[in-house]
């Protein structure tokens, strides 16, 4: 089974990452070639692909501490998220990607985008807190 590995580090803290990567409604917001998100069911959720409105693509996702995956009921690939906080109270954001065998030609593919969603997630949780202060 192929299997790669991706990290990048965020400046924004871990819990701003977090609600980023555990709610799948904001997925197409830095996960590269998802268009929309149905609502989430249980635990799961459903994605359609950039270009495909007819091809919903089935979802489970599990948390458990600092981890989030997802496994994909179509094509059974496996993407899981892990965050760990910096000694700069940043955000090291690492994701642990495995491919079965019969999608061993998507290799690439799959790690140009996570590679992309990855640093995009990152970006995005920086952006949310890089705001001016509240009142106070």
């Amino acid at each position: 089974m192929p299997t790669f590995d991706d990290a990048t580090i965020s400046q924004a803290p871990v819990e701003e990452v977090w609600k980023l990567l555990y709610d799948p409604s904001r997925f197409p917001e830095w996960w590269s070639g998802i268009e929309t998100v149905e609502e989430p069911k249980q635990d799961g959720f459903t994605f359609f692909p950039k270009g495909y409105p007819d091809f919903p693509m089935p979802q489970t996702m599990r948390t458990e501490g600092n981890r989030v995956t997802i496994s994909c009921l179509i094509s059974h690939l496996v993407f899981e998220w892990r965050l760990e906080p910096t000694e700069q109270d940043g955000t090291q954001i690492a994701v642990h990607v495995e491919i079965p065998d019969a999608e061993a030609h998507r290799l690439e593919t799959q790690r140009d985008v996570v590679s992309a969603s990855l640093r995009s997630l990152a970006a995005l949780a920086s952006m949310t807190t890089d705001g001016p202060p509240g009142p106070g």
